[in-house]
């Protein structure tokens, strides 16, 4: 079974809203996750507290990607920005 990738409206607007460097940055961590989401230049972990269910994914320096894992093999990407943004 393959994995199914969705984005919310939120997430949208803020990968719109990234220097063209960044984004293409998601893009190559998002190709490497969907290879081998184990690797460890993602740094991915599951996040406490308020964002308790969510997992985060290490794009470039200090910015991360947040997403939730559905079922059936659905990844959903709900934020990405700076570790500050995101985490205040």
């Amino acid at each position: 079974m393959s994995i199914t990738v969705q984005y919310t409206a939120t997430f949208k607007k803020q990968y719109k809203k990234l220097p063209k460097k960044i984004q293409n940055q998601f893009d190559g961590r998002l190709r490497l996750f969907m290879s081998d989401s184990s690797d460890q230049r993602l740094r991915i972990h599951p996040l406490k507290g308020s964002y308790a269910g969510y997992w985060s994914m290490n794009v470039s320096g200090d910015f991360r990607a947040l997403y939730l894992l559905g079922g059936n093999e659905i990844i959903i990407f709900a934020l990405i920005g700076t570790h500050s943004e995101l985490y205040g």
